[in-house]
């Protein structure tokens, strides 16, 4: 090994939102146990292009010793993800920093997890004679876990596919009508949940092997949400085809604040 210069993260500082991983042409960053984590030395460029995606400044780029950049790695390294044959292990990173310790909340902590109160109680509440008001559901599948949904089914060949943070459906008065309605779904959480790999490579699949004809992506506003952007990202870079991907950020209080096509 020699001294070169390479990406260091700070992972007090990290809230695991996951915007570098995709401005890293080399897959050497990607978010394991809700951080970012350099995958391996030698996949790293040291160039740092994902320095200004960061919007908590977690990360840097350090002299220090680390094994050269292998290009025929990188290649290797990108084909396995391809292929969905890439194993991370414990996906913990050649020079990990110690873990902060944390026993309880702080103002510091990611802004996705803050306490906060809303409003005040929803209209019909403590109203006796308020009937319920049932709507019908624009759900045509199960399931709905990106975790456990298949490219193959035939549900997604061809389909509108809505991809939904977790949250989105508890924010939106709305969401069955305007955003469900007419798509297939897959849901999940970029910052809680295990095994992201098996995301992208079930997000390429869709692209290619499903040929979904749309990608809409429904996330909050909270950083951590950026996660699953980041991997909609990744994946039109690797699928083998063109799927057109739109970004809408929700508000924490249920409207619509951003609509962009990525």
């Amino acid at each position: 090994m020699a001294v070169r210069s390479i990406v260091h993260i700070d992972e007090e500082k990290c809230d695991g939102c996951g915007l570098c991983v995709p401005s890293c042409a080399e897959g050497a960053i990607r978010i394991v146990d809700g951080k970012a984590r350099l995958v391996e030395d030698g996949l790293c460029d040291g160039l740092g292009a994902c320095l200004g995606e960061c919007p908590r400044g977690a990360i840097t780029v350090e002299e220090r010793d680390a094994r050269p950049f292998d290009e025929a790695s990188v290649e290797a390294h990108l084909s396995r993800i391809r292929e969905g044959t890439q194993q991370f292990g414990s996906g913990a990173p050649q020079h990990p920093a110690p873990a902060p310790e944390r026993t309880s909340p702080h103002p510091g902590g990611c802004p996705g997890s803050r306490m906060m109160v809303l409003g005040g109680p929803s209209p019909a509440a403590n109203t006796e004679d308020a009937a319920p008001k049932e709507g019908p559901s624009a759900l045509r599948q199960w399931p709905v876990q990106l975790h456990l949904v298949s490219p193959r089914a035939p549900y997604f060949a061809g389909a509108d596919l809505l991809l939904a943070a977790d949250c989105t459906a508890f924010a939106m008065g709305d969401f069955h009508s305007r955003w469900l309605a007419g798509k297939a779904l897959a849901v999940a959480c970029p910052k809680l949940d295990h095994g992201q790999e098996a995301y992208l490579q079930k997000l390429v699949a869709l692209m290619d092997e499903a040929r979904v004809n749309t990608v809409t992506v429904l996330v909050m506003e909270v950083p951590c949400c950026g996660g699953l952007v980041a991997l909609v990202r990744q994946a039109q870079r690797l699928a083998g085809r063109k799927v057109p991907a739109k970004q809408v950020t929700v508000g924490l209080g249920g409207a619509i604040l951003q609509e962009e096509w990525l």
